[in-house]
């Protein structure tokens, strides 16, 4: 799968010293959903902010379909829809001259039958006469959407898509989004709400600091990063862990009851049989076991502590 978007050395410095993007190398490939995860600060903004030609680089360089975004930047963003944080919006426009407007601006020919198509599937066709400023922040956030689909590009940015919107909102534009990329659109999000990137994403990538901290296809990142809990309910409490089992990471429950081992979900199948076996040697008895495997989340929260 080749590269839609390749990123070199990339950085940011502002006129305030503040450095937000530090030798920044990235390829996103075409047609895949890439999740860009970072605590707040983190530099994700400013990166998309680069790429869609808002915010000049520093140094460092950005192809788009193999345009460069400071010399064939028309050519470039033509390919690029951006969905930004903030609600900005010409509040006393229609919500159908709006998105009209905004396929206008690209030098596209006027195609009502495509914007019908993008406001039904955002479900605005109903609101198209009305103005925006009578719009509430949920068909707001929706109207922005419409606006980055109005040119038909290719690649579509979704900077904290779904930050502060209701359950109907999300679903939507999942749906959306799970559509789009079935007809060849690449899609790059941020979000806070990791479980979103765990589901939809294809590849992760973990900015900090201003420093890409590693990218992994998602099945990959959970193999090498992830942890799996073997938990045993224990037919009779323990006051401490035998020394017998010392070798293992584990845990006692704060009642004794629950005895749970770790392990690194790459060597998990290794160990579990000969820990079972070695628990019973030690006269541990139990009347259940559990497993569970960490969430991208979790390996997310843990990336980012080792970087601080």
């Amino acid at each position: 799968m080749d590269g839609i978007i390749d990123i070199s050395g990339l950085s940011k410095q502002y006129s305030s010293g503040f450095v937000a993007l530090k030798g920044v190398d990235l390829s996103i490939r075409r047609g895949e959903i890439f999740a860009l995860l970072g605590p707040n600060g983190a530099g994700k903004t400013t990166l998309i902010s680069i790429v869609c030609g808002i915010v000049r680089a520093t140094t460092g360089r950005v192809l788009v379909d193999g345009n460069d975004i400071v010399r064939n930047w028309r050519a470039a963003r033509s390919l690029i829809g951006l969905v930004p944080q903030e609600l900005t919006t010409d509040a006393f426009e229609s919500v159908w001259n709006t998105v009209s407007f905004t396929r206008g601006l690209f030098g596209l020919r006027a195609n009502p039958a495509h914007i019908e198509s993008v406001l039904r599937a955002l479900v605005l066709w109903d609101k198209k006469d009305s103005r925006v400023m009578t719009l509430s922040g949920g068909m707001k956030r929706r109207l922005l959407i419409a606006k980055a689909l109005a040119h038909e590009p290719r690649i579509l940015f979704l900077d904290e898509p779904t930050a502060g919107v209701d359950v109907d909102l999300r679903h939507d534009m999942w749906q959306l989004v799970s559509r789009l990329r079935s007809e060849g659109v690449t899609v790059i999000l941020t979000t806070h709400y990791i479980e979103e990137a765990e589901e939809m994403a294809d590849r992760v990538g973990v900015i900090n600091k201003g420093e890409l901290v590693l990218v992994r296809n998602k099945a990959d990142l959970l193999h090498e990063f992830g942890t799996r809990r073997l938990t045993l309910r224990l037919s009779r409490p323990l006051a401490q862990v035998p020394e017998a089992l010392a070798a293992w990471r584990l845990e006692l429950s704060s009642d004794g009851r629950e005895l749970t081992c770790l392990y690194d979900s790459k060597h998990a199948g290794d160990g579990v049989g000969q820990f079972l076996e070695r628990a019973r040697e030690a006269g541990i008895e139990f009347t259940d076991l559990a497993t569970a495997e960490s969430s991208l989340e979790d390996i997310f929260v843990s990336l980012v502590r080792e970087k601080t």
